[in-house]
């Protein structure tokens, strides 16, 4: 009978020793991969979502329950106006603002008789995190002949809003930043003839 010997022994143990440590740091390796992939891309889909929602919601603007003006202020990094955001038939203040590395969204349905949105909380939803927009407004506001309207904002003046949303869980880690930008017309201002 042949058996192995000692020395054989040891080395067919640190052979399997060696690849099972290659094995397992490899494994190791991908998941921490996979897993910072899928947090980026659940970052953009998320910040996707959320910017669409918003320039659909602006596309649908309109006058306030009070007959105030459709557009109630506008910034480089925030947008209120009045939408029916639920299709209840109550024209609620929808509010869009970036804030560090965060895009919100607050609404205010008005209550009361007459309806008002003085005093009534502002119910807030987080719509994009991982925000680095840097230098590069959140919002641009264009006239109706397509001019870009420079800050201060004369409400008055939007015809249509355009966003950039800069997006990137980790900056200092591959893949780069991830850019989205969409455009919205508002589509229900009365003009003076």
């Amino acid at each position: 009978m042949k058996a192995f010997t000692l020395i054989e022994t040891v080395v067919t143990i640190t052979i399997f020793t060696i690849v099972l440590f290659s094995v397992t740091f490899l494994i190791i390796y991908f998941y921490r991969v996979n897993a910072f992939v899928f947090e980026q891309t659940s970052a953009v889909e998320s910040a996707r979502i959320g910017v669409t929602d918003a320039m659909q919601d602006l596309r649908e603007a309109s006058y306030g329950v009070n007959g105030a003006y459709p557009v109630v202020s506008a910034s480089v990094s925030s947008i209120t106006f009045y939408v029916d955001v639920n299709g209840d038939g109550v024209v609620d203040r929808v509010r869009y603002w970036l804030s560090g590395n965060t895009i919100s969204k607050g609404i205010t349905i008005p209550v009361g008789s007459p309806l008002s949105y003085v005093g009534q909380p502002e119910a807030i939803t987080t719509i994009a995190t991982d925000v680095h927009n840097g230098s590069t407004p959140l919002f641009r506001y264009y006239t109706s002949s397509g001019s870009e309207l420079a800050p201060p904002i004369n409400v008055i003046n939007i015809s249509s809003v355009n966003t950039t949303v800069t997006v990137n869980i980790d900056p200092n880690r591959a893949p780069n930043n991830f850019t989205l930008s969409i455009g919205a017309t508002l589509r229900n201002l009365r003009r003076a003839p």
